[in-house]
């Protein structure tokens, strides 16, 4: 038989224990359901790639590259929707410049526009593309030209 003290250290050791288990396993869970890590997938135009974050969920969508510094050089992000559409986008809340290519669903450019910079709320166009798209590419500006990338042009992804 345990003493009344050892009986209080196991007890003490027990729970100790236990909640060292309950703070991991909530952190795990908490890492997997809201640090999970971006899709990211490599778009080719012209033998030039790009390393692109994926973004599908609406929410990804709203936010886009909203709030960043800046995109690596040859980086970017690729929208995905369910169906070709004629999809708007603006540059609220951007702090660096873009080019944005619309893709339809035979992965070939529709539409670009080069060098489109940030806005504030106040003073924000929707860029609108005149052809359907499933895909649209963001990337650092200046990249349409520098690659002579054209409407027309297939991608590979």
């Amino acid at each position: 038989m345990l003493s009344s003290r050892s009986a209080k250290i196991c007890y003490f050791f027990i729970l100790t224990i236990a909640f060292f288990l309950f703070t991991i396993i909530t952190f795990l869970l908490i890492s997997f359901l809201f640090m999970k890590d971006k899709e990211t997938s490599i778009v080719c135009i012209k033998n030039n790639c790009f390393e692109v974050e994926i973004v599908k969920s609406i929410s990804d969508k709203k936010k886009g590259l909203s709030f960043r510094d800046n995109l690596e050089q040859n980086a970017g992000m690729l929208f995905v929707y369910e169906k070709e559409g004629l999809y708007s986008f603006w540059m609220k809340d951007m702090n660096f410049p873009l080019d944005i290519i619309w893709i339809n669903k035979d992965k070939k450019v529709v539409y670009m526009k080069e060098s489109t910079q940030p806005c504030t709320a106040d003073n924000c166009t929707s860029l609108k593309p005149k052809e359907k798209a499933i895909y649209i590419l963001e990337v650092n500006s200046g990249l349409i030209n520098k690659y002579n990338i054209k409407i027309g042009d297939n991608l590979v992804f």
